[in-house]
């Protein structure tokens, strides 16, 4: 029996208890005759004409005459005194004789109304009816609003949707790599646990407070660790839960959500994703939507309206602060704005640490390196690696986490699985060696250039390989020389196809579309070209995004449009010369790295150092701590023999030069 017939057998048992009983006691209730013996209308009036009837109640009815009474009877050689019942009928012939037989004889008689005795009968009776059917539909709703079939909240439609979380277990020790966007919290967890220290002082809390960030950087984290802290019920909702095809309904739920906050004040609301209700009013296609208005509007006035919400703090989370409503962002609703950003470095490696406390580790897992590869990675990507890294070292039957369990992890979420059944042919694969061989040496010789941190030929989804650059050091701004460099470093794998093929491929088509976005950037936005620092529209506040039609206007002429266009072909045409001065004056060490690529298709960044600079792989260790020195006559790295001996790619480069 699964749950849904068990739930359901425990919904219909008492009912049917309630009407067994009910069966068995009205039989009891309207049996008049029990205990007595019934005797016929011959026998009683025999019995009456003997003398032996003591006394009599005469219960005149509709059809017949109910006679009850006590009589004497022989029972083994002895006289007894015995109950008896019978039945008249209620004629006036009959009920006259009788009674004129009972006066004759004195026998005690005594007329009683029926209709005293059957009271509580009927209106048990009457009753029952009304109590099935309200029975009936108690158990109907509740049993909907447990399987969640059809209208199973017909009755709470309006209500609101917010969750109680009770006993939430996160701690401000769980979020790592945000200590400033703990301190700011911490006054909402001090001002509910002694709300009369910051009375005193005169000082009131924000009754708003907006966590804005990229996706995945923990801002419902830190709302949770916020509830943990404080020990307060903690209501948490999302933007989309208010808003309903009726007009109305989402400003109801408004309205009930703060009702029963304020009744468990002090107590905190944490609305995810409130840009879903909390968009400029009046914005987009044909005008704005009355229903997500009207929840909006009621969202205000709760917040900061003519009753105060005194120890209720409203906590909200966006990725897009820039399309809220300005009311709603003004002091005395949201009046402070916490900033949650991607974490740096340091911040990347506390929170590796955290993620790995319920995993085994391999004693060379370094979470500084590994922070040190995973720039720009987000809280919730660094939990994804190291997941995909457990995943992965269970599915290969190793007892711990390797680094080579959480460097395949990286690339995963980087590029996806590897396609090792995706088949190449020799003249592709060469071409993707050489590809991203051209975007490593345009790094490595480049000063403001990223580092090489690996190179793969391993195809990972649309990509047939690619290479990872980190930043040497991570910092707030980029100065024109870096991105000129990032530029040129894009540009790598273009030029070391021309110049080593004397064709090129589609494989560069991410490179030329990353090279072409910094360099408009740098033109219309950052003011690093000839047409000064001027801001140019770059017609991105799309309508549908929060926008009005009024804000898409073209602050440039179509001569301007023109020169950005020749601004940016100008930087990337340097930064494609640039790419091939370097590559014509590395030719020999981009065609070492190719090649030690064809053999071991990965290489990291101590190897690809190591073979900039003195042409041969580093020396390496196994798992016997042996040092390990790559075999090869001449130093340099070769390609895998074939089943015959034989080695095709030397012919195929000369040929394809």
């Amino acid at each position: 029996m699964n749950k849904k017939n068990k739930s359901l057998l425990k919904a219909i048992l008492p009912w049917v208890l309630v009407l067994v009983i009910i069966g068995s006691i009205i039989p009891v209730l309207t049996n008049r005759n029990a205990g007595n013996e019934t005797l016929t209308y011959s026998e009683f009036t025999k019995a009456l004409e003997d003398e032996k009837i003591k006394e009599v109640t005469v219960k005149p009815q509709s059809y017949v005459v109910d006679v009850t009474g006590k009589y004497t009877k022989k029972v083994d050689g002895k006289n007894k005194t015995v109950s008896f019942s019978t039945l008249v009928p209620a004629t006036d012939e009959e009920v006259d004789s009788l009674m004129q037989v009972i006066k004759d004889q004195g026998v005690k008689a005594k007329v009683a109304d029926a209709s005293d005795d059957n009271m509580v009968i009927n209106i048990i009776m009457n009753l029952i009816p009304y109590i099935i059917l309200i029975g009936g539909m108690v158990f109907l709703f509740k049993y909907m609003n447990a399987a969640g079939g059809g209208n199973a909240k017909a009755f709470e439609f309006g209500n609101s949707r917010a969750k109680l979380e009770k006993n939430e277990k996160t701690r401000f020790s769980d979020v790592a790599g945000a200590d400033e966007e703990k301190e700011e919290v911490k006054e909402l967890v001090d001002f509910l646990k002694n709300p009369k220290r910051f009375a005193d002082m005169g000082a009131k809390i924000p009754r708003g407070v907006l966590l804005v960030g990229p996706p995945g950087t923990g801002k419902t984290l830190l709302a949770r660790a916020v509830a943990g802290e404080a020990n307060v019920p903690f209501y948490s909702i999302s933007g989309s839960e208010f808003v309903e095809m009726f007009v109305g309904v989402g400003a109801g739920r408004v309205r009930d959500m703060f009702k029963t906050a304020k009744q468990n004040a002090p107590c905190i609301i944490f609305i995810d994703e409130i840009d879903a209700v909390g968009r400029q009013r009046g914005t987009g296609v044909g005008g704005g939507h009355d229903e997500r208005e009207q929840t909006l509007n009621q969202l205000l006035v709760e917040m900061d309206g003519f009753e105060g919400n005194e120890g209720v703090i409203v906590l909200a989370a966006t990725n897009r602060a820039d399309v809220l409503d300005p009311a709603l962002l003004r002091p005395g609703r949201f009046d402070r704005q916490i900033h949650v950003s991607n974490p740096d470095r340091r911040a990347r490696a506390q929170i590796l640490a955290v993620h790995a406390r319920n995993k085994k580790l391999a004693p060379d897992v370094d979470f500084d390196n590994i922070a040190r590869r995973t720039p720009g990675f987000s809280g919730a990507q660094l939990a994804n690696v190291l997941n995909e890294a457990a995943l992965l070292a269970v599915r290969l039957g190793h007892s711990v986490i390797t680094l080579e369990d959480v460097d395949e992890a990286i690339d995963r979420v980087i590029g996806g699985p590897a396609k090792k059944s995706r088949k190449y042919t020799e003249k592709e694969r060469k071409l993707v060696a050489y590809h991203e061989s051209g975007h490593a040496i345009v790094g490595l010789t480049l000063e403001d250039a990223n580092q090489v941190q690996k190179v793969t030929i391993v195809p990972r989804g649309d990509a047939g390989g690619y290479n990872l650059m980190t930043p040497k050091d991570e910092t707030y701004f980029e100065t024109k020389q870096q991105l000129l460099a990032e530029i040129a470093g894009f540009m790598g794998g273009r030029v070391a196809e021309e110049i080593f093929f004397g064709d090129i491929s589609s494989g560069a088509a991410n490179d030329i579309q990353q090279a072409t976005r910094i360099a408009r950037m740098m033109v219309t936005e950052l003011g690093m070209s000839e047409l000064g620092p001027i801001k140019y529209d770059s017609g991105e506040n799309a309508v549908f995004l929060g926008r009005d039609y009024s804000q898409l206007s073209n602050t440039h002429s179509g001569q301007i449009a023109f020169e950005i266009d020749q601004q940016v072909r100008k930087i990337i045409d340097d930064a494609h010369q640039e790419a091939t001065d370097i590559i014509n004056a590395n030719k020999d060490k981009l065609e070492t790295i190719a090649n030690a690529l064809l053999e071991y298709e990965t290489l990291n960044a101590e190897q690809i150092q190591s073979l900039y600079e003195t042409g041969k792989m580093p020396e390496t260790f196994n798992g016997n701590d042996e040092v390990v020195t790559p075999d090869n006559d001449d130093n340099t790295p070769s390609a895998p023999e074939t089943k015959d001996n034989a080695n095709p790619e030397d012919d195929l480069l000369d040929e394809m030069k």
